[in-house]
C-alpha cells in the first residue's frame, strides 16, 4: 500500500512495546518489598543498591555507567510522590501520584531481572524507551493524555512514597502522565450497557476520539492499539487518547509496519494477515470503538482469537449494526472498517462527518425494555 500525500516524508520510530518492558512489574514490586526487609533487619542502605547474590552493587555500577545526558523530558525524582495503585494487571502498575504539585498518573515499567540482559539488550531497550517517549512528549492536544515526564532508573535515583523514600533499581523506568479522574471509557460504556446513552453523547465521544486520532495522524504517529480501554476521561467526560506503548511514528514505506500488533476485536484484516499496513488501521479500530459507543457493548464477546481472525480476515465479519442505528453513523461505521484500507476515510473526514450529525432528534441505542420492533440485541454476529 502507497501512501498517499504527496512528498511528505514518514520517519520510523522505535520499535519498542512498551507492555512487553512491565509484564514482570509484579516480580519487581515483590523483590522490591523482599529487599526493603532485609534493609530494615540488617540496616543496610538504599534498595537501589542491593543486589541479589551479592552481586547488586557490579551490577548497578554497571548500569551507571550506562547513564547518559539528562534529555529534555527527564523529570526531577524529587518532584515526585508515588501514592497508591489504581490500576494492576499483567502489563503494568499504575499509581497515583504528585509531580510537583499537579496530580499525575504514575505507570512503572520493569527491564526485567537484573543480571538477566546483556549490555547490549539494555542499551537497545533504553534507547528504543527514550526515542518513544521523545515522539510522545511533544504531543499537545486536548484529545491527548498530557505526557509529563519519564526516568529510567539507576543505582541513586530515590522515590518518595507515603511510606517514605525507597531506592529505585537500575532495571525499573517510570512514565508520568496527568491523571484522569473519570477512568477508562470502555468502564464507563460498561456501566451504561442496560441503559445505553443518549445519541448527542455518543456523537460528542466519538467527536473526542476522532479528533485526538486525526491531531496523532498529522504528526505521523500511528497508534496501533485504538480500543475503548486505551481512551480515559476528565472529569467533564472529554475523551483523551493514552497508553502510547506500541505507537511509533508512521514509515515512508508501509512495508517497514508489519507484524500483529495491537488487541483482538479491534484488529484491522491487514493486521490480523500480518500484511504492511499505515495509519488507516487506526481508522479501522475507530470504526469499532464507534460501534462500541453506540451500543455500549463488546465485539464478538463469544468468539476465540483463532475464529475472529479467520472470520474478520476471510469471511469480512463486523459487528452488526442494530436497525434503530442512524444512517449518519453506520455509514461512518461502514466505511471505517472497510476492508480495503485505501477506501477507508482519513481522520479528518471523519471528524467532519460526525460534526455534521444533527442529534437534536435523538437516535440512540434503544435499551432493552424499550426495544418494541427494534433487533438491536441479537447475540448473532455476521457479515
Amino acid at each position: 500500500m502507497k501512501e498517499s500525500g504527496g512528498g511528505d516524508g514518514f520517519v520510523r520510530a522505535d520499535q519498542i512495546d512498551l507492555k512487553s518492558l512491565d509484564e514482570q512489574l509484579e516480580r519487581h514490586l515483590n523483590r522490591v518489598r523482599t529487599m526493603e526487609n532485609r534493609r530494615d533487619d540488617q540496616g543496610v542502605g538504599s534498595i537501589g543498591g542491593l543486589g541479589l547474590g551479592g552481586g547488586g552493587q557490579r551490577r548497578n555500577s554497571s548500569f551507571n555507567e550506562r547513564v547518559t545526558a539528562k534529555e529534555e523530558w527527564e523529570i526531577d525524582p524529587s518532584k515526585l510522590l508515588i501514592k497508591t495503585v489504581i490500576a494492576r494487571g499483567t502489563f503494568g502498575t499504575v499509581h497515583r501520584g504528585v509531580y510537583d504539585g499537579q496530580d499525575v498518573a504514575v505507570k512503572l515499567l520493569d527491564w526485567g531481572e537484573e543480571g538477566h540482559r546483556t549490555e547490549a539488550e539494555i542499551t537497545s531497550l533504553r534507547a528504543a524507551f527514550s526515542q518513544e517517549v521523545a515522539v510522545w512528549h511533544k504531543l499537545d492536544h486536548p484529545n491527548v493524555t498530557k505526557f509529563i515526564g519519564a526516568m529510567m532508573g539507576h543505582g541513586e535515583l530515590n522515590i518518595q512514597t507515603d511510606s517514605g523514600q525507597i531506592g529505585m533499581p537500575s532495571n525499573i523506568c517510570c512514565v508520568v502522565v496527568e491523571y484522569l479522574a473519570g477512568g477508562a471509557l470502555k468502564t464507563y460504556l460498561i456501566k451504561n450497557r442496560r441503559r445505553k446513552l443518549a445519541f448527542k453523547v455518543v456523537v460528542q465521544l466519538a467527536l473526542d476520539l476522532a479528533r485526538g486520532l486525526s491531531y496523532l495522524h498529522s504528526q505521523k504517529v500511528v497508534h496501533r492499539d485504538v480500543k475503548t480501554e486505551n481512551m480515559l476521561l476528565d472529569k467533564t467526560r472529554t475523551v483523551k487518547i493514552a497508553d502510547f506503548g506500541v505507537a511509533r511514528v508512521e514509515a515512508q514505506n508501509p512495508n517497514d509496519m508489519t507484524g500483529e500488533t495491537g488487541t483482538l476485536g479491534y484488529m484491522a484484516p491487514e493486521v490480523l494477515n500480518g500484511n504492511p499496513y499505515n495509519r488507516k488501521c487506526d481508522v479501522y479500530s475507530f470504526g469499532i470503538c464507534l460501534w462500541e459507543i453506540y451500543c455500549c457493548d463488546m465485539p464478538y464477546p463469544d468468539l476465540s482469537f483463532s475464529e475472529v481472525t479467520s472470520a474478520v480476515v476471510r469471511q469480512n465479519l463486523r459487528p452488526e449494526i442494530p436497525r434503530c442505528c442512524p444512517s449518519s453513523i453506520a455509514n461512518v461505521m461502514k466505511r471505517c472498517w472497510d476492508a480495503n484500507p485505501d477506501k477507508r476515510p482519513e481522520m479528518d473526514e471523519v471528524v467532519s462527518l460526525l460534526e455534521a450529525i444533527d442529534t437534536s432528534k435523538g437516535g440512540g441505542m434503544i435499551p432493552p425494555d424499550q426495544q418494541q420492533n427494534c433487533f438491536c440485541f441479537r447475540k448473532s454476529r455476521g457479515p
